[in-house]
């Protein structure tokens, strides 16, 4: 496999072959698993924001690798993948797994027994010393799909976690969690917020507060702007510390955009400076902070809303030690730029 093998459009793109797939698969699933190990490492996140950050993980992981017991053997279907500043799959993937999930009842009443299947197989193989045909390898793929994956792990458009009291030393006294899948930029995001709570009986006001996140806080926009739409449409919860975390890109040999980290791979890659399986992740963090409070409104009805700080935002970059090296002589000026050095991580062997 080469890059000039992968040509595919500029948006949702589908590889030209299984192998591919399985190399894809392969890439996603250890690059999300050597995030979540270093980003605790290196302490990006708190240690209840980490718990956090790996059950999201946990759902992308769990949702990318039904996509390939779904897609492994069908050859009518390709799973799409976002090739520009991404490296994930496309959101509507996560929607028809999401779907297809629904009818799986109906689904495996049709699907031919395991045991049948099966015993076709060993008489194929130690009988007729054939080799067992795609369509029933798609078959038995089917029945793992429809009887192992559970449609309440795949990762939705918007993910809600619960409310837990904040660790001491926070802004606010309780904390939230959630995360959403960015429908224009196909990258999942994972926010937390610290507040403080002024009413009664607060078990009665969080939907409330589930709803306006879900309405409002949703998809990437600038955070400042979704702080302050949060802290206006709840007038009960004085947000403290807004923050958020944008995976991606991740940065490989299928990508296809104008990153500048993306071209040095794929420039090094096609000079076999780098082996093909090189890789690298951009993580980016925007935090905001409420500096002091005002209000707003008439005199029967005005609210107190929070001064935000200026955005705080810090980019980070993981990458194999061959990477980081190839990347501070083509790219010093993003290196340099980082919140911290280049964060290495283990090589992917292919």
């Amino acid at each position: 496999m080469s890059i000039n093998h992968i040509v595919t459009p500029l948006d949702s793109a589908e590889l030209d072959s299984k192998e591919q797939y399985v190399f894809y698969h392969k890439m996603v699933d250890f690059t999300l698993k050597e995030l979540i190990v270093n980003v605790q490492r290196q302490q990006i996140c708190d240690d209840k924001e980490v718990v956090f950050f790996k059950q999201y993980c946990d759902l992308l992981l769990y949702s990318i690798e039904a996509m390939r017991i779904k897609y492994m053997y069908d050859e009518e279907d390709n799973m799409k993948i976002d090739l520009t500043d991404s490296g994930f799959p496309n959101y509507l993937e996560f929607r028809y797994l999401f779907n297809d999930l629904s009818l799986r009842a109906e689904y495996l009443d049709k699907l031919i027994p395991a045991s049948m299947l099966k015993e076709e197989f060993l008489d194929t193989l130690m009988r007729k010393k054939e080799p067992v045909k795609k369509s029933k390898l798609f078959q038995a793929a089917s029945i793992v799909y429809y009887k192992s994956v559970q449609q309440k792990f795949i990762f939705n458009r918007f993910v809600q976690g619960k409310i837990i009291s904040a660790p001491k030393h926070s802004q606010g006294e309780l904390l939230i969690s959630w995360s959403f899948y960015d429908v224009s930029l196909n990258r999942p995001f994972i926010c937390f917020m610290y507040f403080d709570y002024d009413g009664q009986k607060f078990l009665d006001y969080k939907d409330k507060v589930y709803e306006v996140l879900k309405n409002t806080a949703d998809r990437n926009m600038p955070i400042d702007t979704m702080a302050y739409a949060i802290d206006r449409k709840l007038p009960n919860i004085f947000p403290k510390h807004i923050k958020r975390i944008d995976l991606g890109p991740l940065h490989n040999v299928f990508a296809k955009d104008e990153n500048e980290i993306t071209h040095a791979i794929l420039s090094s890659i096609s000079k076999k400076e780098i082996p093909l399986e090189s890789y690298a992740i951009s993580l980016k963090v925007d935090e905001v902070f409420s500096g002091s409070e005002f209000k707003e409104g008439g005199f029967f009805s005005k609210q107190t809303l929070q001064n935000w700080s200026d955005v705080v935002k810090q980019q980070y970059v993981f990458a194999p030690h061959r990477i980081i090296q190839m990347l501070y002589n083509k790219t010093p000026d993003i290196m340099n730029r980082l919140a911290k050095p280049p964060i290495q991580i283990a090589d992917l062997k292919n």
